[in-house]
């Protein structure tokens, strides 16, 4: 996948730089040393420079769109004209955040003041107006339409300032995954889940990527092709990521292993970021095995950032992409039970887990039975690290389109249900019962993904980007 590609311009005024010397190749450095903090792997900056008139304001636009850029910061480095920052925005078409970025904490007045030439004095003065233009800039972006997100800060250190900033990069970063990613969609919708049913297209317009619908029928005939040796091999891949219990037999591992195989083989043939599946195969003994032997590979899949979603639950395998692409795991969950006396929500699910984010080594346990699915086999038991979380869930919202519902709480020690399920503790500083309720109210599907750390203000950027509605619960 390409870089995520970051334009950058400043603002001034060419009026000023006859009249006061030295001022506009100040303002450049100043934008020189934003462009260093923008660098880093993965990122490409394109920096246009110091825009400080109309004709180069229309030069800009066109370069921002040739060049392809994700997002625009905008650096206000003195008073300048809003005719300088509309004809850039209305023709580049991304999002942009203004940088009212003042060079020092504040202006050291008695060495101001000393300086006797007014000139001069006007000259420094504009150095440290950033501020003064931007609520011209706001109204303008307000009568045309136009989001406004901005970061006040100091250009030096100020580190709330620069982590808005890396915020702002990594909701980029993440929006540009989502808009690259190739969704496998592998057999059909759990029957009678209606809440799960989602609107494909809706997907692609809001996210972008695509969606590649996948045959259960090539999974079961890579499988054919898998090799005794490829097998051996996955086993014993099992046995050094997953801990293997004792009463698991060789012969299911064995058949877990040549689903493994054959699930890396049509995620690659297919180019998947993420998988939605469900199938049940009754009828079709080749198709069935397949289906029953496919936890550990998914949880392999997730874990190295394909994330896989059971249940067709195609809302959910975007929420744990999205976490995935944040850094934060992504596992896939719903209620399990609420235990009041310890006032947390349990919360957990069959099928493939998100094995980066366990508190220790995923357990791999024998059931005879899928619980209201067919067949048997093997599954995974996890819980997600201890400390803090973030749940996300993709929610279709009835006449607002998709919108991220989001909630931020922990991960806690305790008892779980030892079912061979994912299952972990959570809790939330509003209380378990308002959490439910909070959560319940903004009508989620059942399920929701999980991931490890506080990104609620990472989702509230990339939800900006995106154009999406986003609301945060359970504080």
């Amino acid at each position: 996948m390409k870089n995520v590609r970051i334009g950058l311009f400043g603002i001034g005024l060419d009026t000023y730089w006859p009249q006061f010397a030295g001022l506009e190749e100040r303002l450049k450095g100043y934008l020189a040393e934003v462009e260093s903090r923008l660098v880093r792997p993965g990122v490409e900056v394109v920096n246009l420079g110091l825009i400080d008139n109309a004709s180069k304001a229309f030069e800009a636009g066109h370069r921002f769109r040739r060049e392809d850029v994700d997002l625009i910061f905008l650096h206000v480095t003195t008073y300048a004209l809003s005719s300088t920052v509309l004809p850039v925005v209305r023709r580049a078409r991304v999002p942009v955040v203004i940088l009212n970025l003042q060079p020092e904490p504040s202006i050291d007045y008695a060495k101001f003041n000393a300086m006797g030439d007014r000139t001069a004095m006007t000259g420094e003065w504009l150095a440290y107006c950033a501020s003064c233009p931007v609520p011209e800039i706001a109204n303008v972006f307000q009568r045309s339409g136009i989001d406004l997100h901005q970061v006040t800060g100091v250009l030096g250190d100020d580190p709330e300032c620069w982590a808005e900033v890396d915020a702002w990069i990594d909701a980029a970063r993440v929006a540009h995954v989502m808009a690259h990613n190739r969704m496998g969609l592998m057999g059909h919708y759990y029957c009678g889940m209606l809440d799960i049913y989602s609107d494909l297209t809706q997907h692609c317009a809001v996210f972008g990527g695509h969606m590649e619908i996948v045959e259960v029928d090539e999974l079961s005939a890579m499988r054919r092709e898998v090799s005794t040796e490829q097998i051996r091999d996955r086993v014993g891949e099992f046995r050094e990521v997953f801990d293997v219990q004792s009463e698991c037999s060789t012969a299911e591992l064995e058949r877990a292993a040549r689903t493994s195989v054959a699930l890396d083989r049509l995620a690659a043939t297919h180019d998947l970021g993420s998988l939605a599946y469900y199938y049940m195969g009754t009828g079709n003994a080749e198709n069935e095995d397949a289906i029953s032997s496919i936890i550990l590979g998914t949880s392999l899949l997730t874990g190295r950032g394909i994330p896989v979603a059971g249940e067709f639950e195609i809302k959910n395998a975007q929420a744990m992409k999205i976490l995935d692409a944040f850094g934060a795991g992504g596992s896939f969950t719903e209620y399990y039970a609420m235990d009041f006396t310890d006032d947390v929500v349990l919360m957990g699910h069959d099928g493939p887990g998100h094995i980066a984010i366990a508190q220790s080594r995923t357990k791999v346990r024998p059931l005879g039975v899928y619980h209201g699915k067919v067949g048997r086999g093997l599954s995974v038991e996890m819980s997600v690290r201890h400390g803090p979380v973030t749940l996300l869930s993709v929610v279709e919202a009835p006449g607002r389109g998709l919108k991220l519902l989001v909630a931020e709480g922990e991960s806690v020690p305790g008892p779980i249900l030892e079912i061979g399920n994912t299952n972990s503790r959570y809790r939330f500083p509003c209380g378990a019962r308002q959490f439910v309720n909070a959560w319940n109210g903004q009508g989620p599907a059942h399920h929701c993904a999980v991931g490890v750390g506080h990104v609620a203000h990472k989702l509230r950027k990339l939800a900006a980007l995106l154009g999406m509605e986003c609301v945060e619960v359970g504080k």
